[in-house]
């Protein structure tokens, strides 16, 4: 099957046919870099993390190149209000990113280019537009003329005369339409600048991402991403002065955009000020239940945030965990020679790795990828309930490890190695389940059974006490 991806530009689901066969060229908006960001900006870092890797699994040689905005009118402000130069305060922040990124399971980029780091790239691209009477200069500022370009509007679906209604536009009288946007802003006194043609000033936002990834990816790369509120004006604007620099070649061949992540049915956002930073959340919450929260739902679909629904993320993720210790705790037992009717849990493992491929290749819907791993868990703890080792069994117990420990390092989820203090949490539900089991069995006077799941837990080193407030237990020291 084919692998489809729902292209924002034709509003519809299209087979993925790269620029060069076998390879993928995906370009990912960055995030701008005066916060630590946000579970929102964390949504769309982590969707175009699981699509590179997905295309990897498929057996593309991917190239994933994400920017760092870390200069424009936000940095300048929160670096005054920090008191440090709006440079530095953009090396802090990309340094917070990576450490929140790894926490997140989010691979480095294949190249991570900084906006400062490629001003002559822009001043190229500037001095080509004006030279192709797209752009103009105008007291040291620069902007792109849209009505120059016919295809303006064709990504957001809308006429220019619809977006100039409808959109918030600075009043700048000095420009052709209102809704031209610039291409260089003049430096004002006290900030940061870089020489041009045009006099001291810095680049407008739009113009950074389309100069770094003609460089990196080259004109038609594959993918274009970023969040849903991206499409316009940034990618709209990007698209216009990059075709109009190529002189319509295309820029890029699908534009992916995640859904929203709102609060109270609101969109996240830092303007707002109803945002939670990835940091904060970690100080509750592992990054791996973070993750399996953000790919739970697929990726143009809304997600309303609540403390709620990262509970019951925690406990689905707990439910794979376990079936992976299951397995593991099984296959520390010596193998007998002979057979195990392991006929069913052979037909599933195949089954689920059919089924995972199927829902990755509908436009990367994780949701149902994720439905195919919990068919998968419930196959091993059946066939768990009553196994007695055999050498066959193990082998397929191994091959049911391998394709959790595959599929889950796709959405980016290590189910054989869960974070510290979720195996402290697990221990604990564990623990509550086992001394639930024994006091049934103690309640039924079955004095067998109960003797032996205390002795047995003492063999591995944990202590039961029945106590008049209830039974307790400790690790032995």
């Amino acid at each position: 099957m084919a692998i489809k991806i729902y292209n924002t530009m034709t509003r519809r689901k299209e087979e993925f046919v790269p620029r060069d066969p076998g390879r993928a060229a995906i370009y990912a908006c960055g995030p701008t870099t005066y916060n630590f960001f946000h579970l929102g900006n964390a949504r769309m870092l982590v969707v175009f993390d699981t699509v590179r890797r997905y295309l990897a699994y498929r057996g593309y040689q991917v190239t994933y190149v994400q920017n760092f905005t870390d200069i424009d009118d936000k940095i300048i402000n929160r670096a005054k209000e920090e008191g440090m130069g709006a440079l530095e305060l953009g090396r802090k922040y990309i340094g917070e990113y990576f450490k929140d990124a790894e926490a997140l399971y989010i691979k480095p980029a294949d190249v991570h280019p900084k906006a400062t780091d490629h001003i002559p790239e822009m001043i190229e691209m500037i001095d080509k537009l004006i030279s192709k009477g797209l752009a103009y200069a105008v007291d040291g500022d620069v902007y792109f003329e849209v009505r120059k370009f016919a295809g303006y509007g064709k990504l957001s679906g809308r006429s220019l005369d619809d977006l100039q209604a409808g959109a918030r536009v600075d009043v700048d009288n000095r420009k052709k339409d209102p809704m031209d946007f610039a291409l260089w802003k003049a430096a004002k006194p006290g900030e940061p600048f870089w020489e041009s043609p045009w006099g001291q000033g810095r680049p407008g936002w739009h113009i950074e991402c389309s100069a770094m990834s003609l460089k990196y990816l080259g004109a038609g790369f594959d993918i274009h991403g970023g969040g849903g509120d991206l499409v316009f004006p940034h990618h709209e604007n990007e698209l216009a002065q990059a075709e109009g620099y190529l002189s319509a070649e295309p820029f890029a061949r699908y534009w992916m955009h995640n859904g929203f992540i709102t609060v109270n049915q609101e969109k996240m956002s830092k303007s707002l000020g109803n945002f939670f930073t990835v940091r904060d959340i970690t100080a509750k919450y592992s990054g791996q239940i973070i993750r399996f929260y953000l790919v739970g739902t697929h990726y143009r679909s809304p997600l309303d945030f609540d403390d709620q629904k990262l509970e019951m993320s925690k406990k689905s993720l707990e439910r794979l965990y376990t079936s992976c210790a299951l397995i593991k705790e099984a296959l520390s037992r010596e193998g007998l020679d002979g057979v195990s009717d392991s006929g069913g849990l052979e037909q599933t493992i195949q089954e689920v790795e059919h089924a995972f491929v199927d829902a990755m290749d509908d436009d990367f819907n994780t949701a149902l990828a994720i439905a195919s791993l919990f068919d998968l868990s419930k196959e091993v703890n059946s066939f768990l309930a009553d196994y007695r080792p055999t050498a066959q069994g193990h082998q397929v117990l191994r091959d049911a490890l391998s394709t959790f420990a595959k599929l889950g390092e796709v959405l980016g989820i290590d189910l054989l190695q869960m974070d510290k203090s979720e195996e402290d949490n697990l221990a604990d539900e564990l623990m509550e389940l086992i001394i639930s089991i024994r006091g049934q069995a103690r309640q039924n006077k079955d004095w067998a059974t109960a003797d032996k799941i205390r002795n047995g837990l003492k063999e591995i080193g944990v202590i039961l006490e029945d106590t008049p407030q209830g039974v307790r237990w400790k690790r032995k020291q």
